[in-house]
């Protein structure tokens, strides 16, 4: 779908109205497997009754089943109980399917239980990948001998030996190595500070040290490659001579002075096509819940996870993965740290496409981390993101952040309590929030503690905001519209005020007294987005048409008859009804436990 959209010329037309969207943030929107197998044909069924319906370890029978089953085919499971305490690894181009999410249920006993990050293995209870740990190889890196120019299809590269059409390789460049100590904003009662960036990332490393710092050097191989956080998978579809094509374009710039490299995966580790899960439950895994791990076109679909420690769905070193149509909630450890999050995007994964699910009850509902490219999160209902210990603080709604790198992630037609971007462990850059219901209100806590409808914490830089609303009419009482976190709204230590705010951009909530970032105003384009405390649709540049979509050639046929786009800044009908949240508000999905929200 084009990103820029214009005024046409002839005579009396006004002047070309600029792109809808600005250089650092257009992309090509495609992800998914655009299109999921249904595959009728059954290679195997599996009775839960005869496997003990729970009483007895079933995870070898589900894996030889799966092992045996012809490329293309389904393992079929009944409904009942299935004890998978040994994790499953879905390692072929199969489809493991149940009765239904409720109906058929893999549970793990000896993992994640509620309220504890304490289990007694520390296992996933399904992987979609080679392997459990897969990972990149080094070894192979090559460098490249000209820019990867944002848009492009090809790049040229030393030496393609080694490289072959069908292969997923990793694009990235060094930003840690090529950074320097560059001033923070101004704050109000600490002495001056610098922090380790490039020109595009961030790093959580301040000068002089700062308590929340991350570990470095160790922290640069988190989640990439050594201090390469910008980053993205790529599919090969051809080599000529030194020049190699990929199959989708390059979502932003890697540059010979950053040591741009492309780099294989080899022997174990070489990605998986083509599996994917299917209705059914999955619970306690203590490792994560289901995890892609260097998949490439699979998928998850009509799920239920719930109750694990790590993530209720990881995406690790994948391509192209799609989640869609399922429920991922009531994590067991809602706390920060790693063990409470919904859905999970690392390690350069990049074009997934997250739509039509509900994330619910858990402490980040989303993160991304050095990752994300070229990815969709759309139509979800994402909400009650909390922390088990302080329930009355805000967390971070819907984002592309978490650990630095995270770009060009397109968040459209959700609904959620915020957007916002955090800088825990460094910056995100370059994402798109188009058309999204954002309240400023979880669903099941009244905490207002650093509530915002959009907020950008320090460094989230080129951030595009079009046709979305925020908060809900009726409940701005006390709201301002735009904290400027210049000290006038602030208090004897803090640059930011109390109430909550519409807009809260570029903050530090690990340094208050510190002033706005000016590059994070500097690069936000806000346009077409309606407040229910102003009551006035607002635009940073001339007014123009929002178009339906930015990744959908027309309605998604899950909308049904229900109007769509639903997200209407413009229109004498602001919001519509949001599919994913119309079936969370109808259904009352299975839940382990009877848990209070916010109640260790």
């Amino acid at each position: 779908m084009a990103l820029a959209i214009g005024a046409s010329a002839g005579m009396g037309a006004q002047p070309e109205l600029p792109p809808l969207l600005p250089a650092e943030n257009a992309t090509t929107w495609a992800p998914g497997v655009r299109g999921i197998p249904a595959r009728p044909e059954v290679c195997a069924v599996l009775d839960a009754g005869a496997l003990g319906n729970g009483t007895r370890e079933a995870s070898g029978i589900i894996q030889t089943a799966l092992d045996r089953c012809p490329a293309g085919q389904t393992v079929k499971l009944s409904a009942g109980t299935f004890l998978t305490n040994n994790h499953i690894l879905i390692n072929r181009p199969v489809t493991l399917r149940g009765a239904g999410p409720g109906e058929t249920r893999l549970v793990k006993t000896n993992g994640a239980r509620p309220m504890t990050f304490q289990s007694d293995d520390q296992r996933p209870v399904v992987i979609i990948g080679p392997n459990r740990w897969p990972k990149v190889d080094s070894t192979t890196s090559v460098n490249l001998v000209a820019d990867a120019v944002a848009g492009s299809l090809t790049i040229q590269v030393a030496n393609a030996n080694g490289f072959a059409a069908g292969q997923f390789v990793l694009l990235d460049q060094d930003d840690y190595h090529t950074a320097t100590w560059q001033p923070v904003p101004a704050r109000r009662s600490s002495p001056p500070a610098a922090i380790w960036a490039s020109d595009r990332v961030v790093f959580q490393r301040h000068n002089p040290p700062a308590p929340g710092d991350d570990p470095f050097p160790d922290s640069l191989t988190w989640f990439s490659r050594a201090g390469r956080p910008l980053n993205e998978l790529k599919e090969i579809t051809a080599i000529e001579g030194n020049i190699i094509t990929f199959s989708t374009p390059v979502h932003t710039s890697y540059t010979l002075g950053k040591g741009a490299q492309l780099t294989r995966y080899t022997r174990e580790h070489v990605h998986v096509r083509d599996a994917g899960i299917e209705d059914l439950t999955i619970q306690g895994g203590s490792d994560g819940n289901l995890r892609f791990e260097a998949a490439a076109y699979s998928w998850a679909k009509n799920i239920e996870s719930t109750m694990w420690l790590g993530e209720g769905v990881a995406v690790n070193n994948s391509f192209r993965i799609e989640v869609r149509d399922s429920i991922v909630h009531t994590g067991a450890w809602p706390q920060p740290g790693g063990a409470g999050y919904g859905l999970s995007l690392a390690h350069g994964t990049s074009e997934l496409l997250f739509e039509n699910n509900v994330v619910m009850r858990v402490n980040k509902v989303m993160v991304a981390r050095s990752s994300g490219a070229g990815s969709v999160v759309g139509y979800n209902y994402m909400d009650s993101g909390y922390i088990m210990s302080t329930p009355d603080w805000v967390e971070v709604g819907i984002n592309g952040s978490h650990m630095a790198g995270g770009h060009h992630i397109l968040f459209e037609g959700n609904q959620s309590f915020n957007y916002d971007s955090d800088n825990t462990h460094g910056n995100a850059l370059a994402m798109t929030v188009f058309r999204n219901h954002l309240t400023g209100h979880r669903r099941d806590l009244p905490g207002m503690v650093n509530a915002r409808g959009i907020g950008l914490m320090a460094g989230s830089w080129w951030h595009a905001f079009v046709g979305n609303v925020i908060g809900e009419p009726g409940r701005m009482a006390g709201w301002m519209y735009d904290d400027p976190g210049d000290g006038t709204n602030g208090h004897s230590t803090s640059q930011w005020g109390s109430a909550p705010a519409v807009w809260k951009l570029g903050y530090d909530p690990g340094n208050w007294d510190q002033s706005a970032d000016p590059k994070v105003r500097a690069t936000v384009v806000r346009d077409g987005n309606f407040d229910f405390l102003t009551n006035q649709v607002r635009w940073d540049r001339t007014e123009r048409a929002i178009p339906d979509s930015l990744y959908l050639a027309g309605k998604p046929a899950f909308f049904g008859d229900l109007p769509w786009p639903w997200v209407d800044p413009t229109g004498a009908i602001k919001l519509h009804t949001l599919p994913a949240r119309q079936r969370f508000d109808t259904l009352k999905p299975s839940t382990p436990q009877n848990i209070k929200i916010g109640v260790p």
